[in-house]
C-alpha cells in the first residue's frame, strides 16, 4: 500500500489518496489542505489511528 500526495491543478490545494497494490484506490481525503505539511499531518493521523474502534450507524 502507498499514499499519493498531490496538488490539484484547479484549486492548487493538497489532497491524498491511499492505494492498495496494484493501484487500487481504497481511501482519499475529503478535506483539501492549503499547505503540504497539513496534508502530510493528516496522513500521519490516519497511520496512527489503528486503535480506534469501528462503529456502525448512519452517516452524518
Amino acid at each position: 500500500m502507498h499514499y499519493l500526495v498531490y496538488q490539484e491543478d484547479s484549486s492548487h490545494l493538497w489532497r491524498w489518496r491511499l492505494y492498495a497494490e496494484p493501484d487500487r484506490k481504497v481511501a482519499e481525503s475529503i478535506e483539501k489542505y492549503y499547505n503540504r505539511a497539513d496534508c502530510l499531518a493528516s496522513i500521519e493521523f490516519i497511520k496512527n489511528s489503528g486503535a480506534f474502534p469501528v462503529k456502525e450507524g448512519k452517516a452524518y
